[in-house]
């Protein structure tokens, strides 16, 4: 019986070791840099957070890919502002589309399988921040088995400087891909939302606390 026992005290210990363990590999994950492969068929941006959708229209414009997909997009955002905000042509606006739907990185990715099928691509360029890549991945991958994928994380300001706020996003997030992972996503969809709606203004604020859970989505405010 006292076995029992002392197995039962020692569980949580051991899980919080593992997951502990799991985290590190986390954070090493989502602070590294990966250079954009040459070309792929398509790119997708899965709003909610800075920097994202100017790294996907300058991969566009440099002929990194023939389409792509702003997936999670606010109702009032329109391309003219989202061009001029990321220093790139105007007349890139026919191989854009700009996706509404999406209100969580479930979401996204169903939103991005559709658009993928519909415009036969079979290669995509995953721009996100290096801390929501590994589920943006894991429910990419789930939506679309066989295509290939290439992760192009972005550093936004808030992992830019260790700290507390880093700290809680970092680890908020993870604990979001192990139920992606564990096929439990859709537990956390109704609070999983995304980022607030591009402003035209470049003083637009940086990711708060825990903006993975926001995208540019519909007169909201990643998930």
């Amino acid at each position: 019986m006292k076995r029992w026992f002392a197995l039962v005290l020692s569980l949580p210990a051991a899980l919080a070791l593992a997951w502990l363990a799991g985290f590190a590999w986390f954070l090493d994950t989502a602070l590294v840099s990966i250079e954009p492969p040459g070309s792929a068929d398509g790119i997708v941006a899965l709003t909610g957070g800075a920097e994202r959708v100017e790294t996907a229209l300058k991969l566009l414009a440099k002929g990194r890919a023939r389409v792509l997909l702003i997936s999670g997009v606010g109702g009032a955002t329109d391309f003219a502002a989202l061009a001029r905000r990321a220093g790139v042509d105007p007349g890139l606006r026919a191989r854009v589309t700009l996706g509404r739907t999406a209100t969580s990185t479930r979401g996204n990715a169903s939103e991005t399988a559709d658009w993928a099928r519909a415009n036969g691509v079979r290669s995509l360029i995953v721009v996100t921040a290096g801390y929501h890549m590994p589920r943006a991945l894991a429910e990419l991958s789930r939506a679309l088995p066989g295509l290939t994928l290439h992760p192009v994380p972005v550093l936004p300001p808030a992992m830019r400087e260790p700290g507390p706020t880093a700290l809680r996003l970092l680890a908020g997030e993870y604990t979001k891909w192990l139920a992606t992972e564990a096929g439990l996503s859709f537990l956390g969809s109704h609070g999983d939302t995304h980022a607030p709606p591009v402003r035209e203004d470049r003083s637009a604020p940086e990711e708060r606390p825990m903006p993975e859970e926001r995208p540019i989505v519909k007169d909201r405010t990643d998930g």
